[in-house]
């Protein structure tokens, strides 16, 4: 009994009982409902078990007994009450024990049964603390993953009153980290972060890819003290099968900005033997639009801001808003990080481009509009103002493209064009072909005359050179269209 007790638990020790006494054994509650049986048999049924045990729980709860036995013609019920809580713990009502099996009662039955309450009222005991467990863990787990999502959207008040339920509080400046783990490896991986940094960081489950584990960390976490080693370096160092990528120190309000340059990171650390890597130092576009480009950004974003919803069940504008940052980092990983269908994701999408006036299948209006909501969530540009300058879009052009080419042939946007493309200049015949086929590796294969492997490699080796995720998501392809188009611009002029 003890060794199925801790083996096979209380289903282990139902089939055998009903082994035994050669019928039916199963657990009841306190009105009689089965809640778990097990026969002799697939086939051993016994006519009306449930009307024998029924009539045995009612009259056992009737008089206060330790046991009861109902006879039938054929078959005898025997049922023992079983404690879920330790002694003066919770509620003493828990389930029976109830046995069913053929007259005469087998020899030694009886004894056995008292028998087993013990063990058995352990496993219970112990498999409902477990599912507690499982719910408190769940419980955690979705309530971090709420907290980081807020942060990627810019709801930062609302993401630090959630926080402050949990622990640890959420550190300002951070720098954010990007562990990918083997399969079922981010417990333990979790548990090294944890016993690294003394639990200072905040550590989500990433819920779009099941092999990543997301660290939000004290920028200032270094220091010869034990506890202030650099969690990502501990991480590398002692887990052997683990990448891990960080990004540059960012104020908290500026979480998404941090986790895009982690995954970059993340990208080039794969290719390191040393499995781990820093962002370089690199502006984010939004900071040198300038005060022209905050304009465009609002303009574009104001019919998206305004929107109203005609029913209360549709979206509203921060949902949407919510829904299009989300599908421009993630891509069809959204529906895992937002928690809807993938129809639902389609059907948000579909009036984000109406009420935008873009064509969301092509690369030109997502880097506008990734552009757009980055600039929106950047606090002020960090360039002096320009007197804006004119131009037109050339034929064809996107309206969201056509209206950013001014923005584009600023001073400050061509500066950083130049350094984003600089590791590429004069091989970049593999990119701009990427980037013109919308970011599609069969087509961009195609054209290029060459395998959809052999892309895949180019595409991979351009990831370390330019220090950039390209194949996965969250992708710089939108910062390499807008680096390329501002190029562009800037050589027809």
């Amino acid at each position: 009994m003890h060794r199925l007790a801790r083996t096979g638990g209380t289903a282990g020790l139902l089939r055998w009982l009903a082994g035994r006494a050669e019928g039916w054994a199963g657990l009841v509650g306190p009105d009689g409902t089965v809640l778990h049986a097990a026969a002799r048999t697939a086939g051993a049924m016994v006519p009306d078990v449930a009307g024998l045990v029924a009539e045995g729980a009612s009259a056992l709860a009737e008089r206060g007994v330790q046991a009861y036995a109902v006879d039938t013609g054929a078959y005898t019920a025997l049922l023992f009450p079983l404690s879920v809580f330790p002694p003066g713990v919770g509620d003493d009502t828990g389930p029976l024990l109830a046995v069913v099996t053929p007259r005469p009662v087998a020899t030694g039955l009886a004894t056995l049964l008292a028998d087993v309450v013990l063990p058995l009222s352990l496993c219970l005991q112990a498999e409902t603390l477990e599912r507690k467990r499982r719910r408190v863990d769940l419980a955690e787990s979705r309530g971090r993953e709420a907290v980081l999502h807020l942060l990627m959207t810019g709801q930062l008040s609302i993401a630090q009153q959630v926080a402050g339920a949990l622990r640890p509080r959420l550190p300002d400046p951070v720098r954010v980290c990007v562990v990918e783990c083997s399969g079922g490896g981010r417990d333990e991986v979790a548990r090294v972060c944890v016993d690294a940094d003394g639990g200072r960081s905040w550590i989500v489950r990433c819920p779009v890819y099941a092999r990543h584990l997301i660290l939000v960390m004290p920028a200032e976490a270094k220091g010869p003290e034990p506890g202030a080693v650099p969690t990502d370096e501990t991480v590398a160092a002692r887990v052997g099968d683990c990448v891990v990528g960080v990004s540059e120190p960012v104020p908290l309000a500026d979480t998404a900005t941090g986790y895009r340059q982690a995954f970059h990171a993340l990208a080039v650390a794969r290719e390191l033997p040393a499995r781990h890597a820093r962002f370089g130092v690199s502006p984010d576009p939004a900071l040198v639009v300038g005060p022209a480009g905050r304009r465009w950004a609002d303009e574009l974003l104001n019919p998206l801001l305004t929107h109203v919803p005609r029913r209360p069940q549709d979206p509203g504008s921060q949902e949407l808003l919510a829904t299009a940052a989300s599908w421009l980092a993630f891509s069809s990983h959204a529906t895992g990080h937002l928690k809807v269908h993938r129809n639902t994701l389609a059907a948000r999408l579909r009036l984000i481009g109406e009420l935008l006036g873009l064509d969301l299948h092509r690369l030109a209006d997502q880097a506008a509009l990734d552009l757009a909501l980055r600039v929106r969530s950047t606090p002020a540009p960090a360039c002096t103002p320009e007197p804006a300058q004119s131009g037109s879009p050339a034929s064809g052009t996107p309206k969201a493209a056509g209206g950013l080419d001014a923005i584009l042939v600023r001073p400050a946007v061509r500066d950083w064009a130049d350094r984003q493309l600089a590791p590429v200049l004069g091989a970049e015949e593999t990119l701009r072909t990427w980037v013109r086929c919308e970011g599609r590796l069969g087509p961009a294969a195609a054209e290029l005359g060459i395998s959809v492997p052999g892309a895949r490699k180019r595409l991979t080796r351009l990831e370390t050179v330019l220090q950039r995720s390209l194949l996965r998501p969250p992708s710089a392809r939108y910062d390499l269209w807008l680096a390329l188009r501002s190029r562009d611009l800037t050589a027809a002029a």
